[in-house]
């Protein structure tokens, strides 16, 4: 089964990307995988298949993570998404539909994508945490970091707040955190140095894929956290290693992200190639 693809990236948080609106698909989690995995697969931090939407949501977007399990929220793949069906349409809007619920987006004058990303979810059992305990201080450390901040943006995020970032030995420690018995589901975990109340730097290991160089729902919990702590403004630019997110915070709880997306090439895939 030979069909296209897209390569896309979002500040280099990168995507394959499958159009299964007209025909399903046979994409299991061993499949997605296969293809996702850099050295005999296409490669991608994300994978990403387009399906029909109703109800309204222009495309219903699933999520997978490299290893295969299925993710609520990306915030970098809403956006190239939605670019997607915007240009498809010759329209300025889209609604993009995942199983953590519906994302209003639209294409701004710079020609960047802004997405809300819905109410930040702040209550242990939206994280979800193992136990009820307050979410902006949780019981958890490891070499040189303590006392994170959770929330759930679709995906569960715990934010530590560091004085400096390249001191942090992430690969080594963000395994350990992300599997921490605290979180039943695993959770991104966000590592963020305040450089003004207006501006964060962030590095984001993320459940099921690692390191990545953009994170757009654990730049959108940075922000959120880092204002519940009382160390930012509601709304930050959020340096991230790919690039520069413009996160707001709005009074009625959504969250707004804002960046640019790229297809980096298209191509075919032959599907019976790798293993269902």
């Amino acid at each position: 089964m030979i069909i296209p693809f897209r390569k896309m990236h979002g500040l280099g948080n990168d995507f394959v990307v499958l159009d299964a609106r007209a025909t399903p698909l046979p994409i299991t989690p061993t499949r997605a995988a296969a293809i996702a995995d850099r050295r005999t697969g296409i490669g991608c931090d994300q994978f990403i298949v387009m399906e029909p939407g109703t109800n309204g949501a222009d495309v219903f977007m699933r999520i997978r993570n490299p290893d295969g399990s299925e993710s609520g929220a990306c915030g970098n793949a809403t956006r190239c998404v939605a670019d997607l069906v915007m240009s498809e349409a010759a329209t300025g809007t889209a609604a993009i539909r995942t199983i953590a619920g519906d994302l209003p987006s639209e294409r701004l004058p710079d020609g960047t994508i802004r997405v809300d990303m819905g109410p930040a979810r702040l209550d242990w059992a939206e994280v979800p945490l193992a136990r009820e305990m307050d979410t902006l201080r949780l019981p958890l450390s490891a070499d040189g970091v303590s006392d994170p901040a959770a929330c759930s943006m679709g995906n569960p995020h715990a934010t530590f707040f560091v004085p400096d970032l390249d001191a942090l030995d992430i690969p080594r420690i963000g395994p350990l955190l992300e599997r921490d018995p605290l979180f039943p589901e695993r959770a991104n975990m966000g590592f963020v140095q305040i450089l003004a109340p207006d501006h964060l730097r962030l590095v984001v290991w993320e459940r099921g894929a690692g390191l990545t160089l953009a994170c757009g729902s654990g730049a959108c919990a940075a922000l959120v956290n880092a204002a519940r702590r009382g160390l930012s403004a509601r709304e930050a630019t959020v340096s991230l290693p790919g690039g520069d997110l413009r996160i707001a915070w709005r009074n009625d709880g959504h969250v707004l992200m804002s960046g640019p997306t790229a297809i980096a090439f298209t191509g075919m895939i032959d599907l019976d190639a790798f293993p269902a």
